[in-house]
């Protein structure tokens, strides 16, 4: 048991247990920061994993002792058999006998039909994102009129028993930096955790602009002015900071991918929606594995190309080296 999930273990040290699957590349909204309202270039349908096929690859993840599967897009609910994948991932058995921790990360659409029967099939979190709480703003953010929706989705999630709910938030200058304290006014009243997150060179435009991002250091200082922040220790593997919010119980995070990055930890792999293994998020480089599914190789090979994507991957994401190079997908086609 201990020697296959060894295999998991880059040249660094990292022990690898997080698997990030993008189910698709669609989505139902269109965020300024992350797609051109027109004209995205949707991977050909040929290229997709089939439904068997992404649970043989799944299933061959978790044999080699990952224990964490976070579901994510585009946007992850546009599929159809998405409750079918979670209660398949859900049933799977891991080397030391348990079961995978199954979430999804969505934008909420479609959480108010779907959080109950997630539930149900053994989905254990969800992560929401949204960046404003005004509906004007939100249908200029998304270029759609959406946020009831996804107010009721997350009311349905916490219905449903997947609370806390985090809310992932990504505040833009002049844009909706000034809503940061009512995010998390809001956010504790509802009992969800809000996680701010500095805005990464991942869009589709590549029209990135570090001096546009607000940092992490900022978003501490705004909140610091109306609130009373204690840290909260043993962070691990997460990718958030956080914060206690006036004592408690209600917190805040922030998760710094640019200022402050926490490479040293990263447990994370992902697997896009057409079967390439990615070993950063900021990867130029992926490993096909949907080539040699299809072309008849074993269980032993697949996992060969998932430990040999390990030993490829770098101490860091790079962001802050001189010859960095934003990936060639953006975060829709990627998946978070």
């Amino acid at each position: 048991m201990a020697e296959v999930a060894g295999r998991l273990v880059d040249t660094h040290g990292r022990v690898h247990r997080d698997l990030r699957i993008s189910l698709t590349d669609h989505c139902n909204l269109r965020c300024t920061y992350c797609m051109p309202a027109e004209g995205v270039e949707w991977l050909p349908r040929e290229t997709l994993l089939t439904p068997a096929e992404l649970m043989r690859i799944v299933r061959v993840a978790v044999g080699l002792g990952l224990t964490e599967v976070r579901l994510t897009g585009g946007e992850p609910l546009l599929r159809p058999d998405v409750v079918e994948i979670v209660a398949r991932i859900a049933a799977l058995t891991t080397p030391d006998g348990g079961r995978p921790e199954v979430s999804i990360t969505t934008n909420g659409i479609g959480l108010a039909r779907l959080a109950e029967p997630l539930a149900d099939a053994g989905l254990t979190r969800v992560n929401v994102s949204l960046d404003t709480l005004r509906p004007e703003r939100f249908k200029a953010l998304t270029r759609r009129d959406r946020l009831a929706d996804v107010l009721a989705g997350l009311d349905a999630a916490r219905a449903a028993g997947l609370a806390p709910i985090k809310v992932n938030a990504l505040l833009m200058r002049g844009v909706n930096d000034d809503e940061a304290v009512d995010l998390v006014r809001w956010a504790v009243d509802a009992g969800h955790e809000l996680r701010f997150i500095e805005h990464m060179p991942l869009d589709a435009g590549h029209t990135w602009r570090r001096d546009e991002m607000i940092t992490g250091a900022e978003i501490l200082a705004r909140l610091g002015e109306a609130f009373a922040l204690t840290p909260i220790a043993g962070r691990g593997a997460a990718p958030a900071e956080r914060w206690l919010v006036d004592g408690g119980p209600g917190s805040v995070g922030v998760i710094a991918s640019v200022t402050m990055p926490f490479c040293g930890a990263c447990d994370r792999l992902r697997l896009t929606a057409d079967g390439q293994v990615r070993n950063c998020l900021f990867a130029r480089d992926e490993s096909d594995l949907r080539g040699p599914l299809r072309a008849g190789a074993s269980d032993e090979e697949l996992a060969e190309i998932f430990v040999s994507c390990l030993v490829a991957k770098l101490p860091g994401h790079g962001i802050n080296e001189p010859g960095f190079l934003q990936p060639r997908r953006p975060m829709s086609a990627i998946g978070g």
